[in-house]
């Protein structure tokens, strides 16, 4: 996979995984899968192009976050106490990009993490800049790792599936629940008392 006609189509494909807010296959998974079925193709290359076009989804994720649940679903006390926190991550730069930028190295789901911080309306190169490298390296050890596999172990792809399911459902499940808790979660009665209650007034507007 290292014609222009092929990772143009590899970016698209993963670019709208991105998009998706859930319940989209991991874009390790699939990248995994072009390493293991096509393992004369370059890791390295395959990895950028993943990681590159993995974040433009994200930005747009995180866009539509924004501009559809911050504008139209929150009502004015969450929008009020989701403030709050842009607060706090705003002061602390270092701190969230080196948070994404840890979180980015790992498999775990990203589509959550864009959808919470786009309805912080904080700017998008907070996290996408180390959401992009810690994608990078990660895809290109996930690639890499598929493609020996392939060349040394005679494995069907296909016998790893049922276990990427279960991981795959029980995390979008597990995350859609954190996103939703962030969002109830009284965070000024968090940050000044260090104890955690819910949002009194959630009330759609």
């Amino acid at each position: 996979m290292n014609s222009a006609t092929e990772l143009a189509a590899l970016f698209l494909v993963v670019f709208a995984l991105n998009v998706i807010p859930a319940f989209a296959p991991p874009t390790w998974m699939a990248l995994s899968w072009v390493g293991f079925n096509r393992p004369l193709s370059n890791p390295f290359v395959v990895a950028f192009v993943g990681a590159l076009a993995a974040t433009a989804g994200r930005v747009i994720l995180a866009k539509l976050s924004h501009s559809i649940i911050h504008q139209r679903f929150l009502s004015d006390a969450m929008r009020a106490n989701i403030e709050v926190i842009r607060v706090v991550l705003d002061r602390h730069r270092t701190i969230t990009f080196g948070g994404v930028l840890a979180y980015a190295f790992s498999p775990l789901p990203s589509n959550y993490v864009f959808i919470a911080y786009g309805l912080t309306s904080l700017p998008l190169w907070l996290v996408t800049v180390p959401f992009f490298i810690g994608r990078c390296v990660s895809y290109s050890f996930f690639v890499f790792t598929a493609s020996v596999v392939s060349e040394h172990l005679d494995l069907e792809s296909s016998e790893a599936q049922p276990y990427f399911g279960i991981y795959f459902v029980v995390s979008q499940i597990l995350f859609l629940g954190l996103v939703i808790m962030f969002t109830r979660i009284d965070w000024h009665y968090l940050i000044t008392a260090r104890r955690i209650r819910w949002l009194q007034n959630t009330d759609l507007p």
